[in-house]
Parts: C-alpha cells; structure tokens; sequence
C-alpha cells in the first residue's frame, strides 16, 4: 500500500513539462561594461538572459546548480482576464503548476547556505506556501515577512484596503542558512544614551523579569510553584519590589547582586523604579536582528519604486514594481559581496540594479520587451554612474562594472515537411556540439590539440559531436586515437561499423535525444494564448503537455540502428 502523505493536490498537477536544456547564445551587441575600471571591485560578468524564464532556468542549470547564494522573485500575483473561462479551482491549478516546475530548479541551483525570497499578495500567498513546502520541505520555511507597500487606503475598497505583500522566505536547508545582521543605524544607536555618566559609555535598558507561563522554565514552575528567580528586590530608596503574576526576575538572587554590584542594574534616576538590566552600545552585536514586519519608511513603498523606474523609461508598464531598498534589505539579510544573486521575473531589473550597486554578482532573465527598453537602459546608466537615484547615495555609488547579454538558443530540433525530427538549421557545428554536451551531462570544453574532444564529464571521458556519416575507417581511427585508458561518446548522424571499438559508445541523432525533451516549444510563460482551452476539468493538462506523446513517437528512421 502506497504510503499517504500531507501534500497539496491540484488539477494536472502529475503532468510535469520535459524540459529542453537549451544553450545560451551571448550577443555582443548588446553586452556593456564601463569605459574603466572604477574600483578593485568591479564586476563584468553579470548575465542578462532573454528569454522564457523556465528554459532559461533550465539552462543554467548545468553550471549553476549549487551555485546561487540568493533568488528573488517577484511572480505574477494576479491572473486578472486570462483566466476567465476557467472555475477557480483551475485557475489555480494552471498558476500552481507554473510555479512547481519553476521551483524546483531553483531549489537545485541554490548552494547549500542559500536562500530564497518571493514576494506575493494575498491571492496566492498561502497556495505558494504550501506548494515551496512540498518543494523546499516545512523544516526549511524561515518566515513570512510582512512588507507595507502602501501608505494611503484606497478609497473605493469594497472590504478592506490592502496595504501589504508578503515575502516568503525560504532556506535551501536552513541548518545551514543565518541571516545576516543589518547594519546599525544612526537611529538605532541614538536610543543610547548615558545618564548616569557611566564610564562604559551609552547604555539602554531592557526588561528584568521573564514569563514563567512557557518553556522548560514555566513548565517546572507549573510542577512546582517553585522558582529560584521568584525574590524580593529593595530599590535604593527602600522601596520592595516582586515580579509581577506570571512572571519572575531574569536573574537569581545571587547573580542579581553581581549584577548590581557591577552598575548594570538601573532603577530610574530617583533609584524608584522597577528595576532593568543595562545593555551598554559598546557590547552590543555589530548589527541588528532583523523582524518580520518592513515599513515603507525603511525598505519604501510601490510609489517609491514607481518613481525610480520612472527615471530611465516614462513608460508606465509595472503596477507594482519593487523599491530599490526593499531589495537592498534582502540582499543585505542573504548575501555577501561577491555572492550570486538570480532574479527569473526580472520585470523593470531593480534586482540586478541594486545588486550591481552593492557588489554582487547576478543574472537576471526576462522575456517581455521591456528587456530591451527598460532594463538595459536602466542598467547602463547604473554603469555609467548617472544613477543616483534609489539607494546609490546609501551605498556611495559611483558607477562600474557591466553585463553580457545572452538570448536563449532556438530548439536544437525541428520538424522538417514531412514531420520527421531534425537537427534545426540554425545550428552551426559549434552549438551542435555545446546543446548535445548539455543533454548528455558533458562540460563544453573543445580542445585545440584533438579535434575530437569536445567536452568531457571526467578527466578520461569525453564526447565528440560531428554531422558527418562515419565508416569503419573513420571509426577505428578514433579508436585508436583515443586509446585504452580514455573513452569517447561519438554523436553522429549515421555510421557504418565492422568491428568491435572497446572505447568508443556511437549514438546516432537526433535519435540518440528525441524522447528527451519537448522539442520546438519555446514559451512557457503565463500567457492567455498559451493556456489549455477549457475542456471538462478531468482533463485538463497542462499547457506544456500538449503535443508531446506525439513528438515522442517519432523514430527518426532515415538512420541507422544504433551501436554501443
């Protein structure tokens, strides 16, 4: 019997897309860095993807997975008209489905002390959590952050006026994940001070008493009626004091009068007071822990990062961007200079923005227009140093670094006149062989000494992809070349062999590779033209099932048989 478990279950959620791990083709054109170098610092291998944000996910897969310190995304939260002919159950299966295949790869490319942040509203805030507990594993939640992303009410809320996103957090494994402490403020440390002339310096005071109604210590005190913190304190002007119900001193007596003894016990100036325990600046942590609720006057608001996107493109095409302190506080919490951060939603890129200025490394994919007429533009103006907007003062930035812009390549296969798989046309020799080295789990790495290595996945096992017809003679020469101590996958689109070649394993494609993957689909995005049409709910599938039995079925018979 089939063990049962606590998961969440939704319409076609058992169908999962076979994804192609598609190349990445760099466009030099679009590529920019700065004029100089401006500090030791700078950064000139940021990624800007164009592209579909599952197989771009996909394709980074290779060389990024356990790799990525950070990922931020800001999905879409609201499906608005694209679902209107569907009941709401799903709506939400369609959403869920989308969210699940792009979760998963970003689980296998976060490094082990990574982690990740995912702003959502409350349409999809709590599916989302539930379904990145099934990715992530309950054990790996970290918080529900609560993030004011509005100031005024809206006038015309029918209920209540949302004022809040959520940003759901999440460690890969999080024995392995401590946020980092945020920066001290000026305000933060003006709540210090020094009345008492203490010659340790500024000082704040904090609560002496503890709860006795939880925890080891409350559940003893509940056995016994007894605790050891439960004393009277006489205050220095006579007055005697007992914690209060529920409650004891957060001290025993004898520690108490070390305390006091040692100045770290204040009672109010005219010595009346209840007493409190002295937190002196100087021995405080050198950050601050950060708390689960962000004020817009901390980390701002939507208004905010209105303005800011406003700067580079007029254009009013985001209904609620992302602040660029919002994304500062994350990457402060998450990273260290030097870290990989990835946004797939890139939406107006405030992310690589931001952590550009902060001396992070990113990637960042986006698939609408707006690629090309708001994130570049806004992004060489951060190289530039012309923005001074967002938290460029914070962070005293002065310009620097740059990105390669890279699209994703077309399907390595097409289907010719006659329905038949074949290689696309539009890969030359040098993408033929980098696409078939990434479905095979070989590392691209084409040798100038043999022109038969063009990769290898250990230091004695390589491949080599050719779209010639290899006779017996061409064969046997490769087997003697690459000798008995290495072995050679040879990729080819037909072959004639006579004898037996113990270090060589011959493949024809794209047979070889034609049941691997959905071939030719090339937008998995939430688009209206891209979902399934309403059939009875049953039989609803996901949008990437469609076709794909078919495209399995097809043999490709105009080669040979295949030998290893």
């Amino acid at each position: 019997m089939r063990k049962q478990k606590l998961e969440l279950t939704w319409i076609g959620k058992e169908n999962r897309p076979k994804l192609e791990p598609r190349i990445l083709l760099e466009d030099p054109l679009r590529n920019y860095h700065a004029k100089h170098r401006v500090t030791n610092g700078d950064i000139f291998d940021n990624r800007l993807i164009f592209g579909d944000n599952l197989l771009a996910l996909k394709a980074l897969e290779a060389e990024f997975s356990g790799k990525v310190k950070c990922v931020f995304i800001d999905p879409p939260y609201n499906t608005g008209s694209a679902f209107t002919q569907y009941d709401d159950g799903v709506e939400h299966s369609i959403w869920l489905s989308l969210m699940r295949d792009r979760l998963e790869i970003i689980r296998r490319l976060l490094s082990e002390d990574g982690s990740l942040w995912i702003t959502i509203d409350d349409n999809e805030a709590h599916y989302l959590k539930v379904l990145c507990d099934e990715v992530f594993g309950r054990a790996n939640f970290v918080s529900n952050v609560v993030w004011q992303k509005k100031f005024s009410p809206q006038a015309n809320s029918v209920w209540l006026s949302d004022s809040h996103d959520h940003i759901l957090v999440y460690a890969k494994n999080k024995e392995s994940w401590r946020p980092n402490l945020l920066p001290r403020t000026d305000d933060a440390d003006s709540r210090y001070s020094n009345p008492d002339n203490d010659p340790r310096g500024s000082w704040t005071s904090g609560d002496f008493t503890i709860s006795l109604t939880g925890g080891q210590r409350g559940a003893q005190f509940a056995k016994t009626g007894v605790s050891e913190n439960i004393f009277e304190i006489t205050t220095p002007s006579g007055r005697k004091l007992m914690p209060t119900k529920g409650r004891c001193w957060g001290a025993s007596p004898k520690r108490f009068e070390e305390l006091r003894a040692d100045n770290r016990i204040w009672f109010g100036e005219a010595g009346n007071n209840v007493p409190r325990i002295k937190r002196f600046l100087s021995e405080v942590q050198e950050g601050i822990v950060c708390m689960t609720v962000w004020l817009r006057t901390d980390v701002g608001d939507n208004q905010d990062a209105k303005r800011e996107v406003a700067k580079f493109n007029s254009e009013e095409i985001f209904s609620t961007p992302k602040p660029e302190k919002l994304i500062q506080r994350i990457l402060e919490l998450a990273t260290k200079p030097g870290d990989f951060v990835l946004d797939s939603f890139a939406g107006s890129g405030t992310t690589g923005a931001v952590a550009h200025k902060m001396g992070r490394r990113w990637i960042m994919v986006e698939l609408g227009e707006h690629c090309h007429t708001h994130i570049i533009p806004r992004l060489q103006k951060v190289i530039d140093g012309e923005d001074q907007g967002g938290i460029s003062k914070a962070v005293s930035w002065q310009g620097g670094g740059g990105f390669r812009y890279y699209k994703l390549a077309p399907s390595l296969l097409q289907q010719d006149a006659y329905g038949q798989w074949v290689i696309n046309k539009e890969y030359n020799a040098e993408m033929l062989a980098q696409a078939l080295c990434k479905l095979e789990g070989f590392t691209y790495a084409p040798s100038e000494v043999h022109y038969w290595m063009h990769g290898h996945s250990t230091e004695r096992d390589f491949i080599y992809v050719t779209t010639a017809n290899l006779n017996h003679e061409q064969l046997q020469q490769l087997s003697d070349e690459v000798g008995l101590e290495r072995s050679l996958l040879v990729l080819c689109t037909a072959f004639r062999g006579r004898g037996d070649y113990p270090n060589l394993t011959v493949k024809k494609i794209p047979k070889q590779v034609l049941s691997r993957c959905e071939w030719g689909h090339d937008d998995y995005s939430l688009r209206v033209e891209n979902l399934p049409q309403a059939p009875p709910p049953v039989e609803i599938e996901m949008t990437t099932a469609k076709g794909h039995s078919a495209a399995n079925s097809v043999q490709g018979g105009l080669f040979d048989e295949e030998m290893e």
